[in-house]
């Protein structure tokens, strides 16, 4: 296979990297205001997909590698590495073996269980989300060998974006994988955010916290990621950043959440002692580090381009923000008075209008819960307390494809859905009380499914009000 058929090869799939609704047809159900909720969510997790946007950032013109703004003389590369990880990794690695090619000495990518597609110079591996796995261990492995290879007249190119945590895991000598899946069911059921969560998960591995950074001097690192968190909140993508945790906060956190009985005692140890040992810190600074950081999407890229997308059906669009975080029905049931006081004073919008949002939501579990994520709570959180009325839609979904441990996206509804979910014998709260958001959805047919998007900025809430059903 010749070096230009490869590079066209790429180039053709990468064309096809969009979000596939799989089950469009029927979730449309001859309604228009439906087909235009999918319509905008399509249009703004199709922006946050990182491939076109890597292709603009990185390029070879002659005889030199461009990066953004920086410029590498190709006969001064020695060798050229590929290391990558996360829910939306994929399409920047197939971006870059376009542009690179056989420049590519050797690359590895930790892709989620069930990513099919493969790669041409860049070998993959299966990992496990959101619990790491045996996979997520060896993905590191692979990781840390090419890293230690790299030497002063390298580059490493590194793509690291949400997911990354639990499907590359290095964890320390002392602790086992069974250790960090429990501490990450711990985590997943506290309630926690996002930041609270991954300042564990980074005191627990070896890769994370700059750490992958570190490992990779003296060569040139260039990290390629999507920016899911701002950078002045925390830190990420947490491989390739400086870390201001530490391991007390890693343990307060436990404490706070009232963790601590159940996380297994070589993880309590382990943090202990990093108290005692400043060396086994994170990288709290990027002095003398040689790195570049790139992103390749945003919360604010994918909402932007749902709100132009609504704003060309017809409706005025307004995103009220893209860092929510917080409980995902209590989210539900505000989104639900703003849409009521809409319908009832046409304020604080005018119909028709449409409302987007983005953020990470969280679900705190006690005890035994059934199936379900935090977008498809979200949803049953706002049909609880939405007025019934033909003038709104409602969608929640995951940019990655998969909310929380199930294989859907989310979910929509409108009034047909609410009365469908009653109508088969569910009550919307208790449904919520036992965090089983997904079999009473499912008994509307409103959940999302669309496998692998190719990104993961965050979670994307789209309000539709007005146009009716026409």
């Amino acid at each position: 296979m010749s070096k230009t058929w490869r590079a066209a090869a790429a180039k053709a799939a990468n064309t096809e990297l969009k979000m596939n609704i799989k089950n469009a047809e029927k979730l449309y159900n001859n309604s228009q205001g439906r087909k235009h909720l999918l319509d905008i969510l399509s249009a703004g997790v199709d922006a946050a997909i990182p491939g076109e946007k890597t292709g603009r950032m990185v390029s070879i013109r002659g005889k030199t590698l461009i990066v953004k703004d920086e410029r590498f003389p190709l006969e001064g590369i020695g060798r050229i590495y590929f290391v990558g990880t996360g829910k939306g990794s994929y399409p920047i690695a197939l971006e870059l073996e376009r542009i690179l090619g056989d420049h590519i000495t050797e690359g590895v990518l930790a892709v989620k269980k069930g990513e099919t597609r493969g790669l041409t110079y860049i070998r993959t591996v299966q990992a496990g989300h959101p619990i790491p796995d045996g996979g997520s261990v060896e993905a590191a492995r692979q990781i840390a060998a090419i890293l230690k290879k790299a030497g002063e007249r390298d580059i490493v190119f590194a793509a690291i974006t949400g997911g990354a945590s639990a499907m590359t895991v290095l964890p320390p000598a002392g602790i086992s994988l069974a250790d960090l899946q429990q501490v990450n069911r711990l985590l997943l059921q506290s309630g926690g955010t996002i930041r609270e969560m991954n300042t564990i998960r980074r005191h627990l591995c070896l890769l994370k916290g700059g750490k992958l950074l570190q490992l990779a001097q003296p060569a040139h690192v260039v990290t390629i990621s999507l920016q899911t968190i701002d950078d002045s909140v925390m830190p990420w993508p947490d491989m390739s950043k400086a870390d201001p945790t530490t391991f007390k906060d890693a343990l307060d956190i436990l404490r706070f959440y009232g963790l601590e009985a159940g996380t297994p005692p070589a993880v309590l140890d382990y943090l202990k002692a990093g108290m005692e040992h400043p060396e086994r810190e994170t990288l709290k600074t990027l002095d003398g580090i040689r790195q570049t950081m790139l992103y390749a999407g945003s919360p604010a890229d994918a909402c932007e381009a749902a709100a132009e997308k609504a704003k060309a059906l017809g409706y005025s669009s307004h995103i009220l923000a893209t860092r929510i975080e917080g409980d995902a029905s209590q989210l539900g049931v505000f989104l639900a008075g703003i849409a009521n006081e809409i319908m009832a004073e046409n304020r604080p919008f005018t119909r028709p209008c449409v409302l987007i949002s983005g953020g990470e939501t969280t679900v705190t579990i006690r005890g035994e819960s059934g199936r379900g994520g935090p977008n498809m709570e979200t949803v049953l959180g706002f049909l609880e307390y939405i007025a019934e009325s033909p003038e709104w839609v409602f969608g929640a979904m995951d940019t990655d494809g998969t909310d929380g441990p199930t294989r859907y996206a989310g979910a929509l509804a409108d009034t047909a859905v609410k009365r469908a979910v009653e109508s088969a014998g569910f009550s919307i709260r208790t449904q919520l009380q036992a965090h089983a958001s997904e079999e009473a959805l499912a008994a509307a047919d409103a959940l999302i499914e669309t496998g692998h998007t190719g990104t993961n900025v965050m979670n994307l809430r789209v309000l539709l009000i007005g146009k009716g059903e026409g």
